[in-house]
């Protein structure tokens, strides 16, 4: 069932920008602020499976823009047709990520470490600043950065994207400090949530992978989606420069 054979909620006035949101944590975090009533545009790669996230989700209320996330031109061109489309962005989703290297950072190849930094956090930084100027600087709004518990501890064989997402932290911070009063800015660090993207932590082992976790599973992009959507609200009006650990309690275990 697609979100055109359901009633839609009452439009909010808000509109979100949600990078890397065809699928996983980024659709979740779509689907739950659509769920709420916001327009969103969505970006990823695949234009096939970015217009499927958009059907399914409601082509009343959603966009879909076609790209790169490191790439310049594309973040302007989302940025732009979410104006065009909505006349404001007041939510910024930074989500979209990619690790395409498995193993010691000893070994690393430097450029594939480039890569990880440009899609990572570059991108976060020039969709922030985008938005900024677009809309939020004169008008408010709100930024979540989606982080990752690899960005607050060591994280064996997928070291270079712990260290992209650690940055992505600090990120959040200088965004926090020179954005406010009148933006917020946080991030979300999940541990690991059950995508297609993080199905090598867990494919075929789930039991096994979920053992650790308190709450006895694995997230999915749903836990995430509703993570969002809180920050992105009023209810969270007097938070700033945080990182919420969305673990299934996985740190809880760090001193046992």
């Amino acid at each position: 069932m697609t979100a055109q054979d359901k009633p839609l909620p009452a439009f909010s006035g808000k509109a979100a920008l949600v990078t890397g949101a065809s699928r996983g944590i980024g659709y979740g975090i779509a689907k739950a602020l659509v769920a709420r009533g916001d327009k969103v545009c969505i970006t990823g790669r695949n234009e096939d499976a970015l217009k499927e996230a958009v059907e399914t989700l409601g082509a009343e209320r959603v966009i879909g823009v076609a790209g790169k996330a490191h790439d310049e031109a594309h973040q302007g061109v989302a940025v732009e047709r979410a104006m065009e489309a909505f006349g404001r962005v007041d939510y910024l989703v930074n989500n979209a990520g990619t690790n395409p290297v498995f193993g010691p950072i000893a070994d690393l190849d430097l450029n594939v470490a480039r890569k990880v930094f440009e899609t990572n956090v570059v991108s976060a930084l020039g969709f922030a600043q985008r938005t900024w100027h677009a809309w939020q600087k004169d008008n408010g709004g709100a930024i979540v950065n989606i982080a990752s518990i690899a960005g607050v501890s060591a994280s064996p064989f997928i070291g270079a994207y712990g260290m992209s997402k650690a940055a992505m932290i600090n990120l959040t911070f200088q965004l926090a400090h020179e954005f406010a009063p009148v933006v917020r800015v946080n991030s979300i660090a999940p541990a690991v949530v059950k995508t297609k993207f993080a199905a090598a932590l867990y494919e075929n082992r789930e039991e096994e992978a979920a053992a650790g976790y308190p709450m006895g599973r694995l997230g999915i992009p749903e836990d995430i989606g509703g993570a969002a959507a809180f920050l992105l609200s009023d209810a969270a009006g007097w938070i700033t420069g945080q990182t919420l650990q969305v673990d299934g309690g996985l740190f809880l275990n760090a001193g046992v």
